[in-house]
């Protein structure tokens, strides 16, 4: 894998993009209102980061990412990740989530529970609102208790999470519809 870089991408929803180091995936960003904001968002959040082609094991990461957004069955639970940059608790959590079936759900409460502290429902919830890796980590299939739908910080808000867990579940493509 390269030293680091940084691509955006095509898909069913819009221009996505990627961050990498040595180590793994750093950053995943959604699309957000248009490719300009995008491109500005990752900018802020990769100021060091130089645009550059994808290594394979990279391009493998965007393509199942595609593929998931087209409605496709896609298994992104391989994709190494670099989590330095966050918390121990945060980094407990996102493992957890990453082991979540596609289509499948857990509550903010089961995945605390999880991690030996039944009480941390909240602290789960704030960990995944600060993921930077949403669908390969996916924090979308977190849901509050009672299965109801709570937050998502991605673009669109609990409409993309609830469309995200359609297309997992029905495998049908993305739409802004």
């Amino acid at each position: 894998m390269a030293d680091q870089g940084l691509s955006y991408f095509d898909t069913g929803v819009g221009r996505c993009a990627i961050a990498w180091c040595e180590r793994g995936v750093t950053g995943v960003q959604l699309p957000e209102a248009n490719d300009a904001a995008t491109r500005a968002r990752m900018q802020r959040r990769f100021p060091s980061t130089v645009e550059a082609t994808p290594p394979p094991a990279l391009q493998a990461a965007i393509d199942g990412i595609v593929a998931l957004l087209a409605g496709e069955a896609s298994d992104l639970s391989g994709v190494a990740l670099d989590l330095r940059s966050v918390s121990e608790f945060h980094r407990a959590v996102y493992e957890v989530a990453r082991r979540i079936a596609p289509g499948e759900t857990l509550t903010y409460g089961e995945i605390a529970a999880q991690l030996g502290d039944p009480g941390a429902a909240r602290a789960v919830g704030l960990a995944l609102g600060q993921n930077p890796i949403p669908i390969i980590v996916p924090c979308h299939r977190v849901l509050a208790a009672g299965g109801r739908a709570g937050g998502f910080s991605a673009p669109g808000g609990v409409m993309t999470k609830l469309r995200l867990l359609e297309i997992e579940r029905r495998r049908i493509p993305f739409a802004l519809t």
